[in-house]
């Protein structure tokens, strides 16, 4: 592919660095063989995870060490709607329901300092702090994400990231998994769309994403998906407008919400949910707790609940936003997860995080604290821990001396599993008929042009193999859509070639070297000019390819003593210096093939060398040859008289000369 530097190759030249070598075993940290990395371990295909699964735990508990979430504001919320009869929690209690909250806004692929422009996702994550403790529904600004296991989760956020070798961006990593994973191709596409990026926080809706369940006062549970609709409409920004302002104000999302409630022009989310019923579950034509997918609002309507309103700015940054710690495993009674894989997965590795993070005793922390219920508890010491420890109260569970005891009616309500617990894999559960509603019937066609020259835009980076498997996916969903990516990747990739020079050795042997990128004085000691050579006849020259005489420092372009070596081979002279100057002219050339124009120009040196000391053994033969001859004669007229080797007899009168 044209116009590709070494450190976005780097993958491929990895790759290439390996020869034929089979790839390594799969292992856990400890050294264990994997049999399954792609599927995490469930009770039944739909049943939660196991905490036997230590490839899953292995994996993430590693991960939960490496990454900081960001960016905060409070808030309150209120209840508008009664849903007692679906939920007991004491945060949808009654119609009028004041609950505090706290709100963070971030990005999935962003680091800090990062611009707010980018096309990413935002994290749409809520603490409330109600009177049952604390709940924290942590979701995005999209209904979807990108996988719908957990076990892929780590894998999926490192291909986002940089390189590990360059620290660079790498359009290689990014569609090498969205395209081994066609189950992306629904937020993949939500996020190359218009709304991929945001005109700030306030103009974008946030989602619960994963499917929950609530539980009301009987006992009854059903299953159920949070809504919050921007109250200020959505509105997105233009790539022009994007790239501007992360020139301008990188930081303009945060400064946008921040001056809006310092203004007291506070924003506002209208708070919905869907509900399904556990008969609908069971029956339903997909999988209800699958994170690529949507339930439809024409058959699962949305439910008003309340409205969360933003009045009030952090005071202090690190108080109040570096030390905040989500996690969706905090749900009152009244809300109980659901098998969903990916909401299973994340039980377990936000805390885990937090107490890497923040330690033991981060829910001591202010901004974490249940402040409106009292903890008791039997957790002990630990660092940071901030207040009496709990005295001198049993620190330990069951004992006789009036410590603190469970009650019974907060007890998780019962679910059926299916019996086989193992690893199922769901990588082809539909993964293109809601990709395909969501291009042909939500997208207008100026939104699908949009999305197309989106994709392709980011895409035409990636190597040419991932582009094809990525339009074969894209093939799957809508041919229209296929096709169109794929005629903007052909113009790019044609554009590409226009500044492509392609280097000749002689034999039609020839390699693509980009023009502006490879040739790099710094890294590689090449030229700062190219002439072309219109002369080429090699077969192998690509149509409409230019093709040049390329020199460096100033110097002419590294000779080819290949014919002078050949011919010094060749002659019997019982000297190796021919071979020599041979080996260095096939070096050379190679070295011109491939671009290094540097390496190319030492072994012609040597060649040369070689080629004239050769030379000079081939001709002092001859030359001792021919004073032998002399000597020969001169021994022969002194010892016969005149000698005269063209008269009569005198050849045969020289031979007898040789066999005296």
């Amino acid at each position: 592919m044209a116009n590709r530097e070494r450190a976005t190759d780097q993958m491929k030249l990895w790759k290439e660095g390996r020869g034929s070598k089979s790839p390594d075993v799969l292992t856990t940290g400890a050294g264990v063989p994997i049999g399954d990395k792609l599927n995490s371990m469930t009770a039944g295909p739909r049943g939660p995870l196991l905490v036997q699964d230590v490839v899953f735990t292995d994996e993430m508990a590693h991960f939960d060490r490496e990454r900081i979430p960001e960016r905060v504001v409070h808030a309150k919320g209120a209840v508008t709607h009664d849903i007692t009869n679906y939920s007991k929690a004491k945060v949808f209690e009654h119609v009028g329901k004041r609950t505090p909250i706290a709100i963070r806004f971030s990005t999935v692929a962003g680091e800090s300092g990062s611009a707010d422009t980018v096309r990413d996702p935002r994290g749409f994550a809520v603490k409330f702090y109600t009177d049952e403790g604390n709940w924290d529904l942590t979701g995005n600004n999209t209904p979807i994400f990108f996988i719908r296991d957990t076990i892929l989760f780590p894998s999926f956020i490192h291909s986002q990231k940089r390189n590990p070798q360059t620290h660079l961006k790498d359009a290689d990593m990014v569609w090498d998994f969205w395209s081994l994973r066609p189950e992306s191709l629904h937020q993949v596409s939500f996020l190359f769309s218009d709304r991929g990026i945001p005109d700030g926080y306030r103009h974008m809706n946030g989602y619960g994403s994963h499917t929950f369940k609530l539980v009301n006062a009987e006992g009854h549970p059903v299953y159920c998906k949070f809504h919050y609709k921007t109250d200020q409409g959505i509105k997105n920004l233009t790539v022009e407008e994007a790239d501007r302002l992360a020139a301008t104000d990188p930081d303009y999302s945060i400064r946008d919400l921040y001056n809006a409630i310092a203004n007291g022009n506070f924003p506002s989310w209208s708070f919905y949910i869907q509900v399904m019923t556990f008969e609908e579950a069971e029956n339903w034509k997909w999988n209800p707790f699958d994170l690529t997918k949507v339930w439809s609002h024409k058959e699962f309507p949305l439910i008003p609940v309340g409205r969360l309103v933003l009045d009030r700015n952090p005071v202090n940054y690190f108080a109040e936003v570096e030390q905040l710690a989500f996690d969706p495993s905090n749900m009152p009674p009244g809300i109980e997860p659901s098998p969903d894989k990916m909401l299973q997965g994340r039980l377990f590795s936000y805390p885990d995080t937090h107490r890497h993070r923040l330690g033991a005793n981060y829910l001591q922390l202010p901004v974490n604290c249940p402040y409106r219920t009292r903890v008791a508890n039997y957790q002990r010491d630990g660092p940071m821990c901030m207040y009496d420890n709990q005295g001198g109260a049993p620190n330990y569970f069951p004992n006789s001396f009036s410590a603190p005891e469970t009650q019974a009616h907060f007890t998780e309500s019962r679910f059926q599993v299916s019996p086989d617990v193992g690893r199922y894999n769901s990588a082809d559960d539909d993964n293109f008929s809601q990709v395909r509603t969501f291009f042909t019937e939500v997208l207008n066609e100026g939104e699908r042009e949009r999305l197309c020259q989106n994709m392709a835009g980011h895409l035409k980076g990636a190597q040419l193999f991932i582009q094809k498997r990525t339009v074969q996916n894209l093939m799957e969903v809508h041919p229209d859509y296929g096709s169109r990516v794929q005629s903007l990747l052909d113009k790019y990739n044609a554009e590409g070639k226009k500044n492509t020079i392609h280097v000749y050795a002689r034999g039609g042997a020839s390699a693509v070297v980009a023009a502006s990128k490879i040739m790099d004085n710094a890294t590689y000691g090449y030229m700062n000019d190219c002439t072309p050579l219109t002369g080429c006849k090699s077969s192998r020259k690509p149509a409409g390819s230019t093709v040049v005489n390329m020199s460096h420092a100033g110097k002419k372009p590294p000779n080819d003593y290949l014919v002078w070596s050949l011919c010094n081979t060749l002659y019997v002279n019982f000297c190796c210096l021919g071979f020599m100057a041979l080996i260095y002219s096939i070096k050379a050339r190679d070295q011109k093939t491939l671009g290094d124009l540097r390496a190319a120009q030492e072994c012609s040196d040597k060649a040369k060398w070689y080629n004239i000391l050769a030379s000079g053994w081939n001709l002092l033969i001859p030359l001792l040859l021919l004073g032998l001859l002399v000597l020969l004669l001169v021994h022969l007229g002194s010892s016969q008289g005149t000698f005269d080797f063209f008269g009569e007899d005198g050849f045969q009168s020289f031979m007898k000369l040789f066999s005296r």
